[in-house]
């Protein structure tokens, strides 16, 4: 098999960050820039364990990294082996071919450690690289669809750099569970069959077309066995030989040439790939109530909203309420817009902005961010907008239909580093 199409079926691409040779987005239609659509939810029972417990988003991959983990193989091991199965049962969220952070608690050692293995821009990139000829941002899916979207893919990297650092199995064994998969194939789940339906962009891209439809052009279906040859072979070259070949040899070619082409390509490159190296940081911990919650630090921002959703929140006994609630759910919600709005204005990659992230985790801050929850109005959606001198130097732009900023109170502000 030509080694040009080993890559082909390894992932679809997600919403401007994952890395994909399938050029084309699984993702809703309406609205526009919801990457992926909901499908539905269903109840489940609680599950209890008292040794080990993996969960992931497919039940395939769950048991997968379960049976390594009664086989006594690490955390590490057993994520490892996951992601290389979603990679194949659910191509729309996850692929070798992206990025990923990882938060890793090594009980023996007592220090919980954060690995970013996200993607990163390739050299060549510009601030004009999503603008058209007349200066102003593509529409979307213009942007996103095709190799211009594409970043250095980070997760076989990461998953490299977990195993030796966590590992305890053998590289190839937990390669293989994944690799049978592919050959032998795996069922298609409802989401991904509903995903299907509502896609119109894979249609376009020729190897997508023949292995997610029929030759009618109908999506396959829910329940029907996927084989994926392509797949399998490109962990059989993992396997062997490591991830050299993706970062710097044939396998890293193939993508660098696919990502190259027409229409829209990008510029990602071979010297793009070879520079890449996964970053450790220092997660982003707090307090909640008895408890210390602790998340990965920016350049992702969701432990940093998840922290201050907990410190707004925990300023309520949300017992009282019920957990679902019409006056939880109000809480969670007008917390959510508040973390979101900080997000907006002040999470950034720490490598070009630093971030005043212990000023936004300041209980005193916290405190009149939650003075701003109204229980009749939208209040919480439109604090006043009162920017400090110190504050001022991170830059903010209004969004339609999003929180303004909000202001960081003096004693919080002089705190922040200087960019």
């Amino acid at each position: 098999m030509p080694t040009s199409r080993f890559l082909r079926r390894t992932c679809l691409t997600g919403v401007l960050s994952c890395l994909a040779l399938l050029p084309l987005p699984l993702a809703a239609q309406a609205p526009e820039k919801a990457p992926e659509a909901a499908t539905g939810t269903a109840a489940k029972a609680l599950v209890t364990a008292e040794n080990f417990m993996i969960v992931t988003a497919n039940p395939t991959a769950s048991r997968i990294g379960a049976a390594v983990l009664a086989e006594g193989g690490t955390a590490a091991d057993a994520a490892i082996a996951a992601q290389l199965a979603l990679n194949l049962v659910e191509p729309q969220s996850s692929g070798i071919g992206g990025g990923a952070f990882v938060l890793y608690y090594d009980k023996a050692a007592g220090k919980l450690t954060s690995y970013d293995g996200r993607e990163t821009a390739p050299e060549k990139a510009t601030p004009q690289l999503f603008l058209g000829a007349d200066g102003k941002p593509l529409p979307f899916y213009d942007a996103v669809v095709g190799g211009r979207s594409v970043g250095v893919p980070g997760v076989p990297r990461l998953l490299d750099v977990l195993h030796k650092r966590h590992g305890k199995a053998k590289w190839a064994d937990l390669i293989q569970p994944a690799r049978t998969l592919a050959e032998e194939g795996f069922t298609l789940s409802p989401r991904l069959a509903k995903l299907l339906q509502a896609e119109k962009h894979l249609m376009r891209d020729p190897v997508a077309r023949a292995y997610f439809y029929r030759p009618n052009g109908e999506p396959r279906w829910e329940g029907e066995l996927l084989q994926n040859p392509d797949y399998a072979a490109t962990l059989k070259i993992l396997a062997e030989q490591g991830i050299e070949p993706f970062y710097r040899g044939a396998l890293g070619e193939t993508l660098v040439a696919a990502v190259g082409k027409e229409p829209n390509p990008g510029s990602l490159s071979m010297a793009d790939l070879a520079a890449y190296k996964v970053i450790q940081r220092e997660p982003v911990c707090s307090l909640y109530r008895t408890l210390k919650v602790c998340g990965m630090a920016p350049p992702s921002s969701g432990g940093l909203a998840v922290a201050q959703m907990l410190g707004i929140l925990e300023r309520y006994n949300l017992k009282s309420f019920g957990p679902n609630g019409i006056q939880s759910a109000h809480l969670f919600m007008q917390a959510g817009r508040l973390a979101f709005a900080d997000r907006d204005l002040y999470v950034a990659d720490p490598a070009f902005v630093r971030q005043p992230i212990t000023g936004m985790l300041d209980p005193v801050y916290l405190g009149q961010r939650a003075q701003w929850i109204d229980w009749n109005t939208d209040k919480a959606a439109r604090p006043p907008v009162s920017r400090p001198a110190a504050a001022a130097r991170w830059r903010w732009g209004k969004r339609p239909n999003s929180p303004p900023p909000p202001s960081l109170p003096l004693s919080i502000a002089t705190a922040m580093p200087s960019p």
